[in-house]
């Protein structure tokens, strides 16, 4: 008896980790944790009555499954054996079939006990919870939200489009004017090693915005955006509020650079499904109200918490804040736009959240010019839709908390920069000997409003 109590005890505290299929929850398990713990979970387990490959602990006792079953059967049908040689037969993995009354005696002596088999009703019982069991859980499955063929399909399309439009490698930098940094203490200039060997305006010197606008784009793209030029904060003269626009040595090189990322975000548009639908009035409108934040938005992705900075490849292209106010921003912009780009960089969008943001910026049916708002409306709803699901599908938790809320927040966000920008490009724009500095492409863009 007190065997028994003993066998019971360990059954007892052990239930929990491993289930028997014939045991329902609740009662003593049939199947016992290995007494040797995870140590040796790589040794093979020997079943106690024949040697062969274990599969855990069966009414007391380390054994296989067919010994398992054997014992469960005699012990229900009361069978009485009787040894043909002389009770004394060595039971394994071959002969386990010839000696019924030898191998039920092994059964009995490693421990096996009729005590933990269930009654067929138990099984029966057992057996309809653990289907409701999988049928709950097969529901919740089903209600759990699930990306569409066709939301996916939107997704692969802009994450092709933002691979074709931007390159992290920012090879074609080398090809902008070079960058010129004045230093406080230096009234001199000190040139990057960079030459510039294409002139990127050359093909932008028609009216790009129009009716054949989109059809003289490069479909190739690769990589950088405004936002890469302004960077991390240093409290030199050249980072002031008072600029001096006679020392605005890095306007030509951040030029070519704004004007090589709208090249860019005009490329990501046009494959935006639905983007080629609208009217081409609406698409220079939609491309021309919201180049600047896409271009913010990508720029994100060169943007390093570490010493507030946006690199792109070598020093040479490396950009602190300091650098953007000797093009002509204030800190007015910088410091709003440093602190957007933090944010940004902790919410650890996954690609497919940023693209999706990107494009429910540029279709922003309140964009003032736009004629057809019924239509851009339904392609932001739907791309709006598309980032929500993937938000519940793909975002665990915590991360996904409350996520969607703060890209669309960032989108407001990106309002207040879009307008402190366009108060200081006319502020440049009205100073002919740096207006003539900037691209067609950025004064087409930004408006020429040079007097």
């Amino acid at each position: 008896m007190s065997q028994l109590q003993s066998s019971w005890d360990v059954q007892q505290r052990s239930m929990a980790y491993f289930p028997d299929p014939d045991m329902e929850p609740g009662a003593a398990s049939t199947s016992l944790p290995d007494p040797a713990g995870d140590g040796d979970r790589n040794v093979p387990r020997i079943c106690g009555v024949c040697g062969d490959r274990a599969t855990g602990f069966h009414f007391n006792a380390m054994t296989c499954e067919g010994c398992k079953g054997f014992f469960r059967r005699s012990m229900k049908r009361k069978a009485m054996f009787t040894c043909p040689f002389n009770g004394d037969c060595k039971i394994t993995k071959d002969n386990r079939r010839h000696c019924q009354a030898c191998r039920l005696k092994r059964c009995v002596d490693i421990g096996m006990m009729k005590e933990f088999i269930l009654t067929d009703e138990e099984v029966q019982r057992k057996r309809e919870m653990i289907l409701k069991r999988k049928e709950e859980e097969a529901l919740k499955e089903s209600l759990k939200p699930k990306l569409s063929e066709e939301q996916q399909r939107v997704i692969d399309i802009l994450l092709e489009a933002h691979r074709k439009t931007y390159d992290p490698t920012y090879a074609d930098f080398s090809k902008f004017r070079p960058p010129v940094r004045s230093h406080p203490n230096n009234r001199g200039a000190t040139k990057s090693s960079s030459l510039l060997t294409q002139d990127l305006s050359e093909e932008d010197s028609t009216d790009l915005f129009g009716s054949d606008a989109f059809s003289t784009f490069p479909e190739s793209v690769e990589p950088r955006m405004f936002s890469n030029l302004v960077l991390s904060e240093e409290n030199d003269e050249s980072s002031s509020m008072n600029i001096e626009f006679s020392q605005l040595s890095m306007l030509p090189h951040l030029a070519d650079l704004v004007s090589y990322s709208i090249q860019k975000v005009i490329g990501f548009a046009k494959m935006i499904p639905g983007f080629r639908d609208l009217s081409a009035e609406d698409q220079i409108v939609l491309l021309k109200s919201s180049a600047i934040e896409v271009i913010m938005l990508r720029s994100n992705q060169s943007f390093t918490l570490e010493d507030m900075s946006w690199t792109c490849g070598s020093n040479d292209f490396k950009y602190r804040v300091s650098d953007v106010t000797q093009a002509g921003h204030s800190m007015d912009l910088l410091e709003p736009l440093v602190k957007f780009q933090v944010g940004l960089k902790k919410l650890n969008l996954h690609e497919e959240e940023h693209v999706l943001l990107m494009a429910i910026c540029i279709l922003s049916p309140d964009r003032p010019g736009v004629q057809d708002t019924s239509l851009v409306e339904s392609l932001q709803d739907r791309l709006s839709e598309i980032l929500q699901t993937y938000i519940r599908c793909r975002h665990p938790p915590p991360g996904s908390r409350l996520l969607y809320a703060k890209m669309i927040q960032k989108l407001a966000d990106l309002r207040s920069l879009n307008e402190e920008h366009s108060r200081q490009y006319r502020c440049l724009s009205f100073q002919p000997e740096h207006s003539m500095q900037l691209t067609p492409l950025v004064l087409e863009v930004f408006g020429n409003e040079i007097s």
